[in-house]
């Protein structure tokens, strides 16, 4: 019994070691090689090595965004997940490292969603998340000299972004934010390009010169112990630095512009808002614009708080992130009249005319007045423009709008001033290297048909109950009989609407960019250029990679001895005209400036202050236009602000800023050190 007991054990044991032997062959022999690789995966890290974004210079080399290096610590929220409290205590040790607390952290690395507040991370979930990129030499030692108490958070040197000028030029030059799972899904060919680690441009020009800015990441693959620190670097390749992006704009030019359209909103109370837009007559290329409120980029970095953000779009606040030069859209006022004249000539009108001036009008059935209500006589097309005179403006169109058929059109109107303003650029976005770019608006009859179909059956269901919201009795009824109106017959286009739009009022809107690069083609070469602020981008040797031009997009239909008619005309503006006040005691002798008033009325607002400029007025190379919502008349509130931006370009009281006018018409030289040579 005993024997058959051990032969049993032996033949148990024996069986034992023969699995034990087949087992050890198949995973040495035959899997050998699988479970090497798998070994060896185990304990190295691929790290993807984020390239240095490249610097966005003025057109001298001074810097406009550049990098600053500094250390920052990141939480790897992948790694967190795996963790059995979540992450919990290694956050609350790194709060007492940061000096921060634990529910802080934890809200910066959460991902946002429509119901979440910021902070949150609106980036990749498999991405390190930055949760502070002002730690000292003594923070980041602590954490990395103890990381298996400090598992998943690294801290390493990395460049963000400086802006030296502070909230200058913030809504042109953009900001940054981490790129999205979304997006990176979207680029999965693109790897070598786009990276889980990236920050890319969300507005102005970081986002549309993004690609060339952005550069190409590197990648490390690193061995580490079972706690995660490195040992050792296995392969390494190095990333590639973005390019630099040269602007044409001039950082001490853009320097002016701000504070003369920030002084302009201070002293006219109620100003909610202003731009300044400086072009390059002969380029096409933006020399300075800015636009009030504005903010600070800064405040992107290291993730942004509910309450700014909200503070960013908030109408209260004045909607900082928006920039009025490109994305407010406004009544131009009188400043239009260069188009209406063009319409006028080119309708058949005499240039050397002779026009009557009364202190009203009748369209229809209504008075038109002048300003005040003041008769100026009889008048060339020069005077009219020089005193601003209307009611010739408003006889034209109301012509020209019975010759079009008035409310009952036969065939196709031709609509001459409508069609004159859209070749003036008005109606369609100027291509500006910019994104979200506003449209304004030209309203003709094609325009009126379209919205009267998407209103009819608010303004029918409006004439019927009338606005018992509205406390006011009379405003109530006004606008009950309104809605009343427009359901029936709101598809028409009326002799009222045709005089608004010819001195730049009713449902004209125009943005100040639009504007610029109006009179820009007027007192230039007669065409319409799509207006550039990148110059070139170069690499950070100074090799170069591309100029930057702006095209073409069309051509005035006017001849070039109505341009210089109209040049002329608004020669005289700030001398003898409605800029005289503005322009008193300045040396025209030695620079002479030209110009257009605009004072537009706003319904519930006070008026629109416009200035529309150029100089020298004989042969001009820079347009400056400024707008002030809410300012007032464009001779005491925009045209000062446009006297100090000249009398700082021309050192009228100080050392000039463009010496004669001058623009640089070569790029800065950059050292192969990098360095710029001005």
């Amino acid at each position: 019994m005993m024997r058959a007991r051990f032969v049993v054990l032996q033949i148990l044991v024996v069986s034992l070691l023969a699995v034990l032997a087949i087992r050890l062959w198949q995973v040495q022999m035959v899997r050998g090689a699988k479970y090497v690789e798998v070994a060896t995966e185990t304990r190295t890290r691929s790290v993807v090595v984020p390239a240095v974004r490249g610097q966005i210079l003025d057109s001298s080399g001074r810097p406009l965004v550049r990098n600053r290096t500094s250390l920052v610590v990141s939480v790897d929220r992948a790694r967190f997940d795996r963790m059995r409290d979540g992450g919990a205590a290694v956050l609350q040790r790194l709060a007492g490292v940061l000096g921060t607390s634990a529910e802080s952290l934890k809200q910066r690395i959460r991902p946002c969603g429509p119901k979440v507040t910021r902070p949150c991370w609106p980036g990749s979930p498999y991405q390190p998340i930055p949760v502070d990129d002002r730690v000292t030499t003594r923070q980041a030692l602590q954490i990395l000299e103890r990381q298996e108490d400090f598992p998943g958070i690294t801290a390493e040197i990395q460049a963000t972004r400086d802006h030296p000028g502070g909230v200058e030029a913030a809504q042109m030059l953009g900001y940054l934010q981490p790129v999205t799972q979304e997006e990176l899904e979207k680029r999965q060919g693109f790897k070598d390009s786009y990276s889980g680690v990236d920050l890319v441009g969300r507005d102005g020009l970081e986002a549309v010169y993004d690609d060339a800015l952005r550069g190409r990441p590197g990648l490390r693959r690193v061995q580490v112990d079972r706690v995660g620190k490195v040992i050792g670097v296995e392969q390494q390749v190095p990333p590639t630095t973005g390019d630099t992006l040269i602007t044409s704009i001039d950082a001490r030019v853009q320097d002016v512009v701000e504070q003369a359209i920030a002084n302009a909103m201070k002293t006219h109370p109620g100003a909610d808002g202003a731009a300044g837009v400086v072009l390059d007559v002969k380029t096409g290329h933006v020399i300075a614009m800015a636009s009030n409120p504005t903010y600070n980029p800064s405040v992107w970095t290291g993730g942004i708080s509910e309450g700014e953000y909200q503070r960013l779009l908030s109408d209260k606040s004045g909607r900082p992130l928006v920039s009025r030069a490109t994305n407010g859209q406004f009544a131009p006022g009188s400043t239009f009249k260069i188009s209406s004249v063009s319409a006028m000539v080119h309708d058949g009108y005499p240039l050397n005319g002779h026009y009557d001036c009364p202190g009203s009008f009748m369209v229809g059935s209504r008075p038109f007045n002048n300003f005040h209500g003041i008769g100026m006589g009889t008048m060339d097309l020069r005077t009219a423009l020089i005193k601003s005179c209307d009611t010739i403006f408003y006889r034209a169109a109301y012509e020209q709008w019975q010759r079009d058929g008035g409310r009952d059109p036969k065939g196709r109107p031709k609509e001459p001033m409508a069609a004159m303003a859209r070749a003036y650029g008005f109606g369609r976005p100027t291509g500006v290297d910019l994104p979200g770019e506003a449209a304004g608006r030209i309203p003709d009859r094609a325009w009126r048909q379209e919205l009267w179909q998407a209103t009819r059956k608010v303004n029918c269901d409006r004439s019927k109950k009338g606005y018992p919201e509205v406390k006011d009795a009379a405003r109530a009824a006004f606008l009950k009989q309104l809605a009343y109106e427009n359901c029936l017959e709101g598809y028409e286009w009326r002799a009222g609407d045709a005089a608004n739009f010819s001195i730049g009022q009713g449902d004209v809107l125009v943005t100040p960019l639009q504007l610029a690069r109006a009179y820009a083609a007027l007192v230039g070469d007669g065409k319409v250029r799509s207006p550039r602020i990148g110059w070139a981008l170069v690499r950070p040797d100074g090799t170069p990679v591309k100029e930057i031009k702006a095209p073409v997009v069309s051509k005035l239909p006017i001849s070039a001895a109505v341009r210089d008619y109209i040049r002329s005309a608004l020669s005289e503006v700030t001398s003898d005209g409605t800029a005289a006040g503005a322009f008193s005691g300045f040396p025209m002798d030695r620079v002479k400036i030209g110009g257009k008033t605009g004072t537009a009325q706003v319904w519930g607002k006070k008026d629109t202050s416009w200035f529309a400029s150029f100089a020298p007025a004989q042969k001009p190379r820079l347009v400056v236009v400024v707008m002030v919502s809410q300012g007032g008349m464009g001779a005491e509130t925009a045209a000062p602000a446009v006297r100090q931006i000249y009398e700082a370009i021309y050192g009228i009281k100080g050392r000039p800023l463009m010496p004669e006018g001058h623009l640089p018409d070569h790029l800065p030289t950059i050292e192969p050190d990098g360095t710029v040579d001005r």
